[in-house]
């Protein structure tokens, strides 16, 4: 044990020099000294040994699932690691914000199964090994589900003999940390390089890379938690405590951060910097953000410190900025979290609605227009650029299960079905689960193609769920945060099973990232250089359509002005949708002189591509067809 006399100090900070020591093979942590008074929020005690809030690795985390075999009272020890990893000139691609296409994955689940063919499962050297495959999709950012250091055997627990586990990760142990359990090296101490070394390696491809963070709570949890780091350091500066001294719990997870707190404030900067400057990392998604506009009451601000600090930071000034505008304590922020111009958000109002209307919800086709056009009613103050897109997320259904269960099926998890979301927004096609029968099967086929299509055509930042390409399950699991196996991992034998949705996807990225009138930001529609309005809407006759109204059937054009957009020529993108569960007829909008239609996709049966020469399209039902008007 060393000691840190009061020479060590200088103001409120203490430092020492120690010299002599093996860095390689050091663990370390601190001891604090101070009152014991829980009911004014003080929980100082010597006797605990704490993990140093800035360190850089983790000890005894090496190996996923395994329990650490000493130091059982000190279960988190920090260690350094060397800085000198050699980025061979490697710098964030810079990828504007509207040209995103964005690809959810969580690290173990994306290669872990046999299925996947890589040599390290389950690892970064395994994202590695799958960056041809990402390429080769056409997505151009990842967003990791958290990677910093978390504790997969928090909350022990076993289903019908199977273990579960913290598999998500929603629950830090250290912020500055990679979870070393996700590197195939981390035995040899080298998660770190590793980490870095996949970074490296998705720049070169031109992906980048955005991590998922949770800065609202920690693995402390409540009043029965364990200490790790802040409880023993200054329990009331890191947590909003009640008058009482117990905890707040706007996270659903026992604690909320005091994130407000100008030392709490910096701790964050200081963390997201590290990760800008020394893993090279392309933005951040903020898991449950709403709670970091909460000040020390639990009370949501108007101009949040660090919501602010965070967007006006100069290290930061090039970073990806996504809330998830919520948390769970009813602060809903969809449309109106704190942005300064910096902040996108998770547009969950997106998801509702689409999800809705595919399933012939009328009823939702006025707001779904708004949603296509970049959803102006949430970011008119804004731009496209502030809405991600999405259809499915790690939490939720996978696409292949939203058309596939009515209801969730979560016994695996242990809680008597009563965990995950309750309302969907799913339609089963007829039966639950998987079924025998060619009709719903094709039924779902197509309504999965459906949504995708419509996804990829609307303006603002598209997401895609890792998985979903190829019509991954989760069998009905809507909430597999605790499933470390088959459930939650990617099986890749569906990637041949379901080759026909994939390649969709692969031509619904390839055209969005040709199309530039698809990525524009701001909300005009008015008439560009082709003489056309450049984002119409339109009903069984074109320019006849009442978007107020409930409709199953619509059709929407983009009129892409080669003058505008610096194109080689003009080009037209109408997108046909019927979510009626009959056949439908749409006449096409009449084109300039010398100009003919040719269709991209068509869910329906026959999937007719090439040369259109007719002026109406003919959609079965719950069908949608793509074209596109050019000249010869």
């Amino acid at each position: 044990m060393i000691p840190f006399p009061d020479e060590f100090r200088i103001g409120n900070v203490f430092s020492m020099i120690v010299y002599g020591l093996d860095y390689e093979n050091l663990e370390y942590g601190f001891r604090f000294d101070g009152e014991y008074s829980p009911e004014n929020g003080s929980l100082f005690d010597k006797s605990k040994v704490l993990l140093d809030p800035y360190a850089k690795l983790v000890g005894g985390r090496e190996i996923w699932g395994t329990v650490p075999d000493k130091y059982r009272d000190f279960r988190y020890r920090g260690r350094v690691i060397p800085e000198d990893f050699d980025w061979e000139g490697d710098k964030q691609p810079e990828i504007p914000m509207k040209d995103l296409i964005i690809y959810e994955m969580h690290v173990r689940g994306f290669t872990k199964d046999e299925s996947s063919g890589v040599r390290y499962k389950g690892t970064f050297a395994g994202v590695i090994e799958k960056i041809p495959y990402l390429k080769k999709l056409g997505v151009n950012c990842i967003e990791l589900l958290p990677i910093f250091e978390f504790d997969e055997l928090e909350n022990p627990r076993t289903y019908n003999g199977e273990r579960l586990y913290n598999y998500w990760g929603y629950s830090t142990v250290n912020f500055f940390s990679p979870k070393a359990g996700y590197a195939a090296s981390a035995p040899l101490g080298l998660a770190a390089e590793e980490l870095k070394n996949m970074v490296k390696k998705l720049h070169a491809a031109g992906i980048e890379i955005i991590l998922d963070v949770v800065f609202n709570h920690t693995a402390e949890g409540n009043e029965k938690g364990p200490y790790i780091s802040y409880r023993g350091i200054d329990n009331k500066t890191y947590y909003l405590l009640t008058p009482e001294g117990y905890y707040y719990n706007f996270s659903g997870c026992g604690n909320t951060m005091n994130c407000n707190n100008a030392v709490v404030r910096n701790h964050i900067l200081d963390c997201l910097r590290y990760w800008i400057a020394d893993y090279h990392i392309d933005g951040f998604r903020f898991d449950l953000a709403s709670i970091l506009s909460r000040d020390s009451e639990g009370k949501p601000m108007s101009s949040p410190p660090l919501i602010e600090a965070l967007a006006h930071d100069p290290v930061l000034g090039k970073a990806k900025l996504i809330a998830e505008a919520w948390d769970a304590g009813g602060l809903y922020q969809v449309g109106s979290f704190p942005a300064w111009g910096r902040w996108a958000e998770w547009n969950g109002k997106y998801r509702d609605c689409l999800r809705k209307f595919i399933k012939s919800g009328a009823e939702c086709g006025p707001e779904l227009i708004t949603r296509i056009e970049g959803s102006s009613d949430l970011y008119g103050s804004r731009s496209a650029e502030a809405s991600v897109n999405f259809i499915t997320c790690h939490d939720g259904f996978t696409l292949y299960d939203l058309v596939s269960y009515n209801e969730k099926h979560n016994i695996a998890n242990g809680e008597n079905n009563c965990d995950g979301c309750n309302d969907n927004d799913s339609w089963n096609c007829g039966a639950e689960g998987d079924t025998d029968s060619a009709e719903i099967n094709a039924l779902r086929r197509r309504q999965i193609k459906n949504a995708a299509i419509i996804l990829m055509l609307s303006r603002g930042i598209p997401m895609i769920l890792a998985g979903d390409e190829f019509m991954n399950t989760q069998f009905g699991n809507n909430n597999a945060y605790c499933q470390d196996n088959g459930i939650s991992w990617l099986d890749w034998n569906r990637l041949n099973e379901n080759s026909d949705v994939f390649e969709l996807f692969r031509t619904l990225t390839a055209f969005r990232s040709a199309h530039p009138v698809l990525r524009r930001s701001d909300f005009f529609t008015g008439v560009n250089g082709t003489g056309y309005p450049e984002l119409s809407f339109h009903g069984a006759e074109p320019w006849n359509f009442d978007r107020c109204s409930p409709f199953h059937t619509f059709g929407f054009m983009y009129a892409e002005s080669a003058r505008d957009y610096g194109t080689d020529c003009d080009t037209f993108i109408y997108c046909a949708v019927n979510a009626y569960w009959e056949e439908r007829v749409l006449r096409l909008p009449e084109l300039p002189a010398g100009f003919g239609w040719s269709v991209i996709a068509y869910t329906g049966d026959g999937g007719l591509s090439g040369s259109y020469p007719w002026d109406t399209v003919t959609l079965m039902s719950r069908s949608v067809m793509l074209l596109v008007g050019s000249k010869p």
